[in-house]
C-alpha cells in the first residue's frame, strides 16, 4: 500500500473531497469522445480538433497561471524534458482520436487504460522488477483486450483502431514513466507542466496542418462545433488534469489511480447513450477482466524489486 503522510493528517470532509475529486478526474476524461465523436461526424479533421483543444486548453490555462501570478520561467535542460513530454502526451491523443475512426470510442478509450500495465513493463527496463501481482495483471489484461477485440455488435472492431489505442496507451505510458523519473521536472508544478505540455502539442499541430496545407476553419460551423471543442479544452483536459492533481495530493497516487477506471466506464456509457454503440457480452468481459486487473495491480501491496 501506498505511503502519504497527508493521507493521515487530512480529515473525513478533507478525505471525502478528495475521492470525489478522483471520481472526477475518471468521468471527465472519459468524456472525450462525447465531444470529439460528433465534431468527427461532421467532418472535422482530428489534426483541426487536437488544435483547437490545445490550444484553447493552453489558453485558458495560461490566463489562470498568469492570474496566480505564476513564474512560467524554466531552465533550458527542463524545457527540453517539457517538450519531449509534450511530444509524448500529443501523440497520445493523436491515436486515440485516430482510433475511434475504426473502432468505438468506448473500446478505444478501455484499451487506453492499459497504461499502467505498461508503466511496469518500462519500468522492468529500468531494472525495477514487477511483483507476482503485477504479472497476474499484464496476463489477465491482455486475455480481457482478446475479449474486446472478438465482436462489438454492429461495429466492426478494427485491429488498425486496435493499434492506434495501444500506441496511445504507450505514448501516455512513456510521458508518466518520464515525470516521475525525471529530477528536473520534479522541480516543476503539475500546471505548469501540464502547461507546456498542452503549448507543445499546439506547436506540433499547427506546423503538421502548416506542411499538409490542412484547412483548420473549414468544417467548423456553428455553435455546437465550438461548444464541443470548449468541452474538449474544459472537461477532459483542464479539469481532469486538476483534479487529478487535488486527489493525488489529498488521497495519494494509488487511490487516485484506482479511481481512474471511470474513465473506461464513462466512455463506454457515453458510446452506448449517445451514440447508441452496443455493449455486447464480450466487451463487458473484456472491460471487467482488464479494470479487475489493473485494479488488483495498482492496489495490490507487493512492492517492486530493484536490481
Amino acid at each position: 500500500m501506498e505511503k502519504n503522510p497527508g493521507l493521515k493528517k487530512a480529515g473525513y470532509p478533507t478525505l471525502v473531497w478528495g475521492y470525489v475529486a478522483g471520481i472526477v478526474t475518471g468521468v471527465t476524461y472519459g468524456l472525450n469522445p462525447l465531444f470529439a465523436v460528433p465534431l468527427m461526424k461532421q467532418g472535422v479533421s482530428v489534426d483541426t480538433i487536437l488544435f483547437f483543444r490545445y490550444f484553447l486548453a493552453v489558453l485558458l490555462l495560461g490566463i489562470w497561471l498568469a492570474a496566480r501570478k505564476e513564474d512560467f520561467r524554466v531552465s533550458r535542460h527542463q524545457f527540453r524534458q517539457l517538450v519531449i513530454l509534450g511530444l509524448f502526451f500529443s501523440m497520445s491523443s493523436f491515436s486515440l482520436f485516430e482510433a475511434y475512426n475504426y473502432i468505438p470510442s468506448g473500446i478505444a478509450t478501455t484499451i487506453v487504460f492499459l497504461y499502467p500495465v505498461l508503466v511496469a513493463l518500462i519500468m522492468m527496463f529500468l531494472k525495477v522488477y514487477p511483483t507476482w501481482q503485477v504479472w497476474v495483471s499484464i496476463i489477465a489484461t491482455f486475455v480481457g483486450v482478446l475479449f474486446l477485440s472478438n465482436g462489438s455488435g454492429s461495429h466492426a472492431v478494427q485491429w488498425k483502431g486496435l493499434v492506434l489505442s495501444f500506441a496511445s496507451a504507450l505514448s501516455y505510458a512513456i510521458f508518466i514513466v518520464i515525470v516521475n523519473r525525471s529530477k528536473s521536472v520534479h522541480l516543476i508544478s503539475n500546471s505548469m507542466l501540464t502547461f507546456y505540455a498542452l503549448l507543445t502539442g499546439v506547436a506540433v499541430f499547427s506546423l503538421y496542418a502548416a506542411v499538409k496545407h490542412i484547412p483548420l476553419f473549414s468544417a467548423i460551423h456553428g455553435v455546437s462545433s465550438w461548444a464541443n471543442l470548449a468541452g474538449l479544452a474544459v472537461l477532459p483536459t483542464i479539469v481532469s488534469t486538476a483534479t487529478l492533481a487535488m486527489a493525488t495530493r489529498i488521497i495519494g497516487a494509488t487511490r487516485a489511480s484506482v479511481l481512474g477506471v471511470f474513465e473506461p466506464v464513462t466512455a463506454i456509457l457515453v458510446g452506448a447513450i449517445a451514440f447508441g454503440e452496443k455493449i455486447t457480452f464480450n466487451v463487458v468481459i473484456g472491460i471487467l477482466l482488464t479494470m479487475a486487473a489493473i485494479i488488483f495491480m495498482i492496489a495490490s501491496p507487493g512492492k517492486s524489486r530493484k536490481k
